[in-house]
């Protein structure tokens, strides 16, 4: 089983992050990938969970980007820089990610049709590939021919499907009904920003699909197979 910190532990590291992401949000704002990269640089030397800096500074950074978009305080441009900046920084996690003992379980995990925002999506790949699964991301806006091809070569023990927009979320419907067509068993798990404004309803009473509403959500998703040796339904 993979270690992971205290709830102590949990709890100062978290502070840590706190301290610097104001600084760092005008870093990203400002499209400053090098200041960017030295805060989170800094982080991984001090061991901080790599699951608490996507969530507490990668995704929450990026959803506050994504609020002031809304409210024409910053350009799409500004919005698009901040996105790309945040992709490259992800990378400099995996040095430690990979490092991890494989369980010798893999995932497919992509964004729905049309949607076109893909972080999240990596975000539930790289946590999985951190707790030693082998996670296949297919990217944004990922055809269904292409995801099921994906599944029948893989044999994945799940599937994890994100939508960023609300108005993807006929897409990921279609998405959800043609792997239960052919995989009528295989676990499926949803989730992303999308929800934050409804859908979740659609899926209550559909066997073995898991709505995951964080990466904390996900992580306790994986430490329950890991503590039951299979994958909960």
């Amino acid at each position: 089983m993979t270690d992971l910190p205290t709830s102590a532990e949990l709890a100062v590291q978290r502070k840590r992050i706190e301290e610097i992401y104001e600084s760092y949000l005008a870093h990203l704002i400002r499209g400053s990938r090098q200041a960017c990269s030295e805060v989170v640089q800094t982080l991984l030397d001090e061991s901080i969970s790599i699951r608490l800096i996507y969530e507490d500074l990668f995704q929450r950074a990026l959803y506050r980007i994504g609020s002031l978009w809304e409210v024409h305080e910053i350009s799409v441009a500004t919005e698009h820089l901040a996105t790309a900046i945040t992709e490259s920084l992800m990378a400099l996690t995996y040095r430690v990610m990979f490092a991890r003992n494989p369980v010798h379980r893999s995932a497919v995990v992509a964004c729905t049709v049309n949607e076109h925002h893909q972080i999240g999506g990596k975000m539930v790949a790289d946590l999985l590939e951190m707790h030693g699964w082998d996670a296949y991301f297919l990217g944004a806006n990922t055809p269904i021919a292409d995801l099921l091809e994906m599944i029948e070569d893989k044999k994945p023990n799940l599937v994890g499907l994100s939508v960023s927009v609300y108005f993807s979320m006929p897409g990921l419907l279609d998405t959800v009904a043609a792997i239960r067509k052919l995989y009528l068993d295989l676990p499926i798990l949803i989730g992303g920003q999308a929800f934050r404004w409804g859908g979740k309803q659609l899926f209550e009473d559909a066997a073995n699909i898991t709505y995951i509403a964080s990466l904390h959500s996900l992580e306790e998703y994986v430490l329950q197979w890991e503590s039951s040796s299979r994958v909960p339904g």
